[in-house]
């Protein structure tokens, strides 16, 4: 069994182990008189179609609604591990305008045990894909879909049901784009994805059934593609959202220099999500279209709109391993493109995490055998923040090396994630962080 069957076979599993309904979240705001869509044979509910107007404040509530969770008992004080609700909130996209953001909150039925009031934590969620279905407020209530179209897997649960066990408020974003059926998520895009994080914050304070307050402290929860998007929502909290403070961001395997990342993931399990990249670059930045017209082929474009409505598990099975050479008119990968054309080196250097000073205490972990999001542009992010004043603390997951691919990256998402929480956890708690910047190795 390749690599990435097994990787896919082991979050399936996980995902079944989910299994079950919940009771209802507490009452709505009004429904959306919209029709439901459909992605690779999954409606997607009316709730996701965003409205033609959208409120001017960001993280301004624009609808809620009851969200079922996966995996829920019965408890004396209503259902475990909390109740759901599903959201629909303002936010600001990398190009200035307002935009529509789903994500679901939940309510801890455990306790806030440490100092203060009962903490929040943004889950931003790991690389779901680019069709609406896969977005992670869907994953709670479904935490595996697979038919004859579509294999999506909500394996974001585990850390949010991590979280809430110790008594903490979650919110998850969907990014932008995803879920809310109006655009093409911008995956990977810094700035979108960091003001959908911030803003989920502030969409959660303003939500009636929702004991944490504006006095909750705040923290950010991430890996892959979520450790990216805490990574970036840290840096450009002060900026963006300077009535969201921090008191801890956990950036997990952070995708930080998107051009070693791109060279890293051509050819290999996760090839697909060059297509999602492209995508969602493509749409945020037009000017960019005459390039990407010059060098992508009919192939190229044929996948490139193929994967706009797949999740990962359909991108693994349909283009893993697939080289983007296959894609251009030139036989170039999209590296080598990258190289050529001065417009697109400017365009990723401005995605590039770590050219401002984080927010608060941060910790950066990454598997030193990660060769997908490789570990050494994310620990060079951990360089970089603390020449720019950051509090940071680095780990290196110690994990053996097994070949190339997928369970490189993934495995330290699992053998970290309970001390990434605790860590947090401790943030949350008032508990003073350290810092590793003056004795971290110069090799790992």
């Amino acid at each position: 069994m390749p690599p990435r069957t097994r990787m896919l076979a082991a979050a399936i599993t996980a995902a079944l182990a989910l299994g079950a309904q919940a009771a209802p979240a507490a009452p709505a705001a009004a429904a959306p008189d919209t029709t439901s869509d459909v992605s690779r044979g999954v409606e997607i509910p009316a709730f996701y179609s965003p409205p033609s107007e959208l409120p001017d404040a960001d993280g301004t509530l624009i609808r809620t609604e009851p969200l079922p969770l996966a995996l829920s008992l019965p408890g004396l004080d209503g259902p475990l591990p909390g109740r759901a609700t599903r959201l629909m909130y303002k936010s600001t996209d990398a190009s200035g305008a307002p935009v529509a953001v789903t994500g679901a909150y939940i309510e801890p039925a455990t306790p806030w045990r440490g100092e203060g009031p009962r903490p929040l934590v943004v889950v931003a969620p790991g690389t779901m894909g680019q069709g609406d279905q896969c977005a992670a407020s869907m994953g709670l209530e479904h935490p595996l879909r697979i038919n004859g179209e579509t294999v999506s897997v909500g394996y974001e649960d585990l850390s949010v049901y991590r979280l809430l066990a110790r008594g903490v408020a979650v919110v998850v974003t969907d990014y932008v784009g995803l879920g809310a059926t109006d655009r093409l998520h911008t995956y990977v895009n810094r700035v979108d994805e960091a003001h959908a994080v911030l803003d989920a914050v502030r969409a959660a304070r303003a939500l009636d059934s929702a004991s944490v307050t504006a006095d909750s402290p705040v923290g950010l929860f991430g890996y892959s593609q979520g450790g990216g998007a805490a990574a970036a929502a840290a840096e450009l909290q002060p900026s963006y959202a300077p009535d969201v403070e921090l008191a801890g961001t956990y950036a997990g395997a952070p995708p930080a220099d998107l051009t070693e990342v791109t060279e890293a993931i051509d050819g290999s399990d996760l090839a697909g999500a060059l297509g999602w990249s492209l995508n969602g670059f493509l749409q945020s930045e037009p000017s960019l279209r005459p390039i990407a017209d010059r060098y992508i082929n009919a192939a190229g474009k044929e996948a490139l709109t193929d994967l706009s409505t797949m999740c990962i598990g359909d991108a693994l099975f349909s283009y893993g391993s697939d080289s983007s050479t296959a894609w251009t008119k030139t036989g170039q990968s999209l590296s080598d493109i990258i190289r050529a054309e001065p417009a697109l080196q400017a365009f990723l250097d401005k995605q590039r995490i770590g050219t401002l000073k984080p927010s608060g205490p941060v910790r950066v972990a990454t598997g030193v055998s990660d060769d997908l999001v490789p570990h050494e542009q994310a620990r060079r992010l951990a360089v970089d923040w603390c020449a720019e004043g950051g509090q940071v603390t680095y780990v290196p997951v110690l994990l053996p090396g097994v070949g190339s691919g997928l369970l490189n990256h993934a495995a330290p998402l699992l053998t970290d994630q309970g001390a990434a929480v605790s860590w947090l956890t401790d943030r949350l708690s008032g508990k003073p962080a350290g810092s590793n910047c003056r004795s971290m190795p110069v090799q790992p």
